[in-house]
């Protein structure tokens, strides 16, 4: 799709249709650069911010935050970076810096934190600015679709993954953008992964174990052994007894997402035994050296599905009605 000047695929109120519109222009900011977007990811944190689930929205919205792109225009002092440099955009985009989470390395959890396609104007674009010191520089022969999902859905899977370091068989529900990645992570590492699914979906579950799970299977099902430790990356709160119920005494469940619904009650049986419940919130600067490397190491390869930019809301859709294997990817 050509367009004379900058435009995107913004929602003017909760609930309503994205629609095609002209960027809105804005000089940039000493620090700030701009990027002509070559592919954008979408995450299923995309379709809560669309849904109004996370609160704050501000509106006008442009979704958004697994972007590759090139740099177009540099702010008056940024100095590491280049014209047509390739980069990435991710969720993070902004921190205080002073906090006591700042100074501890625990940026993510920054009160004053402001997030890429939510709180600031994402990727659904022909371009998007950015404060320069929370891009990412990449490689700059890379496949631009191929690499917008790592940004977040691989982000987020590497955090995850962090906590369950010593984890032998692994168990990850929600088979989607996230999960597809982790699974080749774990796999690289020689351990054992047990894919849970929604009841019926046997392509994910297909598409699971061409990946390489021992096996695959609907969350409803409990998996042939206790697992080590579970991931959810489904917004889905009754799949927390469920997960605890899988993993062994002493096992630990990572709640992945940014949203889910309800935590349903539960007897105390499922926590007792030392199993531990923790959650992973956003993702840090320094996660992404140390997931690049290691996804390349892995030989990682992310599976997509390709979308015209005036498609985002059929992109958003077929992701909401679990009509993806892997992840969804916008071109403009």
């Amino acid at each position: 799709m050509q367009a004379a000047a900058p435009y995107a695929m913004s929602q003017f109120g909760p609930g309503q249709t994205l629609v095609f519109a002209p960027l809105p222009k804005r000089p940039l900011a000493p620090h700030e650069l701009r990027i002509r977007v070559l592919a954008c990811g979408v995450c299923r944190t995309d379709l809560h911010v669309v849904d109004g689930e996370l609160p704050h929205t501000v509106y006008p919205v442009i979704p958004g935050h697994e972007v590759v792109g090139r740099v177009d225009q540099l702010g008056s002092a940024v100095v590491d970076y280049a014209i047509g440099q390739r980069v990435g955009v991710s969720w993070l985009a902004e921190t205080c810096g002073s906090c006591a989470y700042c100074r501890a390395q625990r940026e993510n959890l920054c009160d004053s934190a402001k997030f890429t396609g939510y709180t600031r104007p994402g990727g659904f674009a022909s371009h998007i600015s950015m404060d320069s010191r929370f891009v990412i520089p990449l490689k700059a022969d890379g496949d631009d679709a191929a690499d917008a999902p790592l940004l977040c859905a691989g982000l987020i899977g590497w955090r995850s993954l962090e906590r369950v370091s010593d984890a032998r068989r692994v168990g990850l529900y929600g088979f989607g953008a996230a999960a597809h990645i982790a699974l080749q992570l774990l796999r690289h590492d020689g351990r054992e992964v047990y894919a849970f699914t929604r009841l019926g979906d046997s392509a994910s579950q297909e598409f699971a174990r061409s990946l390489g799970a021992a096996w695959a299977g609907s969350s409803e099902e409990p998996p042939p052994h206790l697992l080590d430790a579970a991931i959810i990356y489904a917004p889905v709160g009754a799949l927390i007894p469920a997960a605890l119920a899988a993993v062994r005494r002493g096992g630990r469940v990572v709640c992945a997402g940014i949203h889910m619904s309800d935590i349903p009650s539960f007897a105390y049986d499922l926590l007792w035994g030392e199993r531990e419940l923790v959650s992973v919130a956003n993702v840090r600067r320094a996660d992404a050296p140390a997931f690049f490397a290691a996804a390349e190491k892995a030989g990682v390869h992310t599976h997509i599905t390709s979308y015209p930019l005036i498609d985002a809301a059929r992109a958003l859709a077929d992701l909401r009605g679990g009509r993806l294997q892997g992840a969804a990817v916008l071109i403009p």
